[in-house]
């Protein structure tokens, strides 16, 4: 078998195995499920009491990213911070297999539960605010999901890295959700920022996936930024695997890959 074969079937278990498990916990459920409904139902009326009804959609498509994004940023966390309490994070770290190959998985694994969050808001915005579900490109808007889905798993990879050298890895993902969500355009433009944030959205793989959604929302071109939010994400994940051998090594030194 080759290794790019063991690479892609590494990846299929681990992301089966890690939905199989976040699937059964009642935090995980609850946080997937009210979360996304609670920012549809305030993007709606923040749209609606700006008299802006022609971007309906739009808030709910951003408030599905948002879902997204929550749930890889603060999954990923949970999975690491997970590890470490049941004591086999030190045993993934010195495991053969790197440590990156494992937190692929479940940062993609955080992503594909995130999906649910972009059903659930734009069905929420239809039956129950009447939002209208006309997608300016419906099948181009079918293809950017997911290849947004992925750029984030990607993305996630590099917070992830770092949550191993933490023992409390969501004292860092609070902090990190709303500026990432903000900075990417997900609900509000990216142009009704200040000039001097331009370049840190135009760094960040979520912004490009976020206009490529959009843009099969509400029309624009939709390919030229959902390639640039993969190929990003992809730089991220490179990135991530050169963190982590920093951090692995800064954790042994540390002693902070267990809570004992």
């Amino acid at each position: 078998m080759s290794s790019v074969s063991r690479l892609l079937r590494l990846t299929a278990v681990g992301v089966r195995t890690h939905v199989t498990y976040m699937s059964r916990s009642p935090i995980e459920i609850t946080f997937a499920v009210l979360v996304p409904l609670v920012y549809a139902t305030l993007a709606v009326h923040l749209f609606r009491a700006a008299e802006d009804p022609d971007r309906l959609l739009t808030a709910s498509v951003g408030a599905g990213l948002m879902g997204i994004w929550s749930s890889v940023l603060f999954g990923s966390g949970g999975a690491v911070q997970n590890q470490r309490w049941l004591g086999t994070l030190e045993t993934l770290v010195v495991a053969p297999t790197r440590l990156a190959l494992v937190l692929l998985p479940i940062t993609l694994a955080t992503a594909v539960v995130g999906t649910y969050a972009m059903v659930a808001t734009v069905l929420w915005g239809a039956l129950l605010f009447g939002v209208p579900m006309d997608f300016a490109h419906p099948l181009l808007f079918l293809l950017a999901v997911p290849a947004c889905v992925l750029a984030l798993g990607m993305t996630g990879l590099l917070p992830a890295a770092t949550f191993v050298l933490l023992r409390n890895a969501n004292a860092l993902a609070n902090p990190m959700d709303a500026p990432v969500w903000l900075l990417s355009g997900m609900l509000v433009p990216v142009t009704v920022l200040p000039d001097w944030t331009r370049p840190i959205s135009w760094a960040l793989p979520t912004t490009w996936g976020s206009r490529a959604v959009h843009a099969a929302t509400s029309g624009g071109d939709v390919l030229t930024p959902l390639l640039l939010s993969l190929a990003l994400g992809a730089l991220y994940a490179l990135l991530a695997v050169l963190v982590l051998g920093r951090v692995e090594r800064r954790a042994r030194a540390a002693a902070t890959l267990s809570l004992a």
